[in-house]
């Protein structure tokens, strides 16, 4: 496969779409991709469903070796992680000279309920690498999809690869997709028990929450998992979001649900999913003969950092738990996994005016959604289907 190359005026970010209808055009538009990169000493990174990342593994043979392989069911299993997650995490590792990923987000076994986040994910990735020396691959299965994943492909990529060749996408469209897709989340059906919050009482909502969890049949760890994701969110409301909100729990299906209101807003569509700026911190010279600690502490001993309800965070061996809820709007996805500890996932859905927002847009109102039990809402493993 010849590779799309930014022309001498061109943004060098390239992002083409590669449709595919069997392992055998799958294996030729990814590996020689993938080899071509090797072969240009540029560094390539993949993300790709389990099985299809076998499938490139056995293809490469020693040159597997060369290429950093990531299963994307894990890794992205939230959209909104997946930028800076995934992509940006290995682009910005290898700052100078272009850079190759294979990022395949959309599968067959993506629920609707994820497919908005997946859609818009794939928008933003154009505004997110604007002007760097990146070229992202995007597979489509056209024989698994659905037409409608197929036609907003068209409108995400600025360029098409198939049988036929490669060729410039006529519906190219990012920011129609971002709009028609920043949706409401559906709202709480009228069992679910609704809890109002504000600073007084994020210790006393969390515990409600787990309880609540337990009664359902969750297992210890992952009622840990839910308790500290809703005391993030909760506690980001109040702080961004206007100082109250409401949380909502119901058992749908296999899965307990829960779902965080407030008044927030954000209106920038990349918010999370890029590196805050740097700010140097300047710290004042101690005057001659003074301690450059703070009074009382011992030069030696680190101070202790207090959760934002007051008391210490408990520390659990998910470091994406934090990133994933680190604002105060999304869909959050604990997902039906077995009864391990896995790092949280999440999927979002943002919303115009600040009802719903994804945690890229902020505020608004949050769904989390937590497994209780080791299959998916089709009943298949997760990573299986």
């Amino acid at each position: 496969m010849t590779t799309t190359t930014a022309g001498p005026s061109a943004d060098p970010f390239v992002h083409p779409a590669l449709f595919y209808s069997d392992t055998e055009e799958y294996l030729a538009g990814t590996v020689g991709f993938i080899r071509e990169g090797l072969a240009n000493d540029e560094p390539v990174a993949v993300s790709v469903p389990g099985p299809n990342l076998e499938l490139i593994r056995a293809e490469l043979g020693a040159d597997a070796d060369a290429v950093r392989l990531m299963d994307m069911t894990v890794e992205g299993r939230n959209p909104g992680r997946i930028i800076p997650g995934v992509l940006r995490a290995f682009a910005d590792a290898h700052p100078t000279g272009r850079v190759r990923i294979i990022g395949e987000p959309i599968w067959a076994g993506r629920s609707a309920t994820e497919y908005p986040a997946c859609v818009q994910h794939e928008a933003l990735i154009n505004a997110a690498f604007a002007g760097r020396e990146v070229t992202i691959l995007c597979p489509y299965d056209t024989e698994r999809l659905d037409p409608t994943v197929l036609v907003d492909a068209h409108a995400t990529h600025p360029t098409l690869i198939d049988r036929g060749g490669e060729r410039p996408s006529a519906a190219y469209d990012p920011d129609r997709i971002v709009a028609s897709y920043n949706k409401p989340l559906p709202p709480p059906p009228a069992i679910a028990q609704v809890i109002a919050f504000d600073a007084t009482s994020l210790t006393e909502v969390r515990h409600r929450a787990g309880e609540y969890a337990a009664r359902a049949g969750m297992s210890e760890e992952r009622v840990i998992d839910l308790e500290l994701v809703i005391a993030e969110t909760i506690t980001n409301s109040v702080v961004h979001g206007g100082g109250t909100g409401t949380l909502a729990l119901w058992i749908e299906g296999r899965q307990l649900r829960a779902q965080v209101r407030d008044g927030g807003h954000i209106t920038n569509p990349l918010a999370g999913r890029l590196p805050p700026p740097a700010v140097p911190i300047r710290r004042p010279r101690p005057a001659p003969g003074q301690s450059p600690h703070r009074p009382g502490a011992h030069p030696h001993r680190r101070a202790r950092h207090h959760h934002p309800d007051g008391h210490a965070p408990q520390l659990i061996a998910a470091p994406k738990l934090f990133a994933a809820s680190a604002s105060p709007a999304g869909e959050l996805r604990l997902p039906s996994f077995d009864e391990r500890l896995d790092p949280l996932r999440t999927v979002g859905r943002p919303e115009k005016g600040g009802d719903v927002a994804d945690q890229s847009f902020g505020g608004g109102r949050v769904a989390l959604v937590a497994g209780a039990v080791c299959r998916g809402e089709d009943g298949a493993h997760p990573q299986r289907r």
